[in-house]
């Protein structure tokens, strides 16, 4: 999906929320439970975009239907270089309804629950003035 990989890459928060169905789904590496909505799932964004560093996306991969898409980037997340792969389904209007994230290694992945750990409180707090 290329204007949601374009509006991430220029970490324009705002046009890859205005993707994002009202129902979106998203489900963490790190979490078991999926967060539902899209202003839960906008607030997580903007708080990936305040741990990542040096973040790109470095392949996408397209179904033939054009509903499911996968972005594979890599970052950093202090010492520790991060692979993972953003998946994406659309609804019937192109909006993003299932957005699920996988990263490896392992150690990374840690590095990442612990850091977005630390953010959660503002996420929450971001979340809840959106839906307001």
């Amino acid at each position: 999906m290329q204007a949601f990989r374009e509006a991430i890459e220029a970490w324009d928060l705002e046009a890859a929320e205005a993707l994002l169905a009202e129902d979106v789904v998203f489900t963490s590496p790190v979490v078991f439970k999926p967060y539902p909505g899209k202003a839960i799932t906008a607030a997580i964004l903007r708080g990936v975009a305040r741990v990542f560093e040096d973040f790109r996306y470095v392949r996408e991969i397209n179904d033939v239907n054009g509903r499911d898409h996968a972005l594979v980037f890599t970052a950093r997340v202090g010492d520790r270089e991060i692979q993972g792969c953003d998946f994406l389904h659309l609804n019937e209007d192109g909006l993003i309804d299932e957005f699920t994230v996988m990263v490896r290694p392992l150690s990374a992945a840690q590095a990442l629950a612990a850091a977005m750990g630390a953010q959660f409180e503002q996420i929450a707090k971001e979340a809840e003035a959106r839906s307001a």
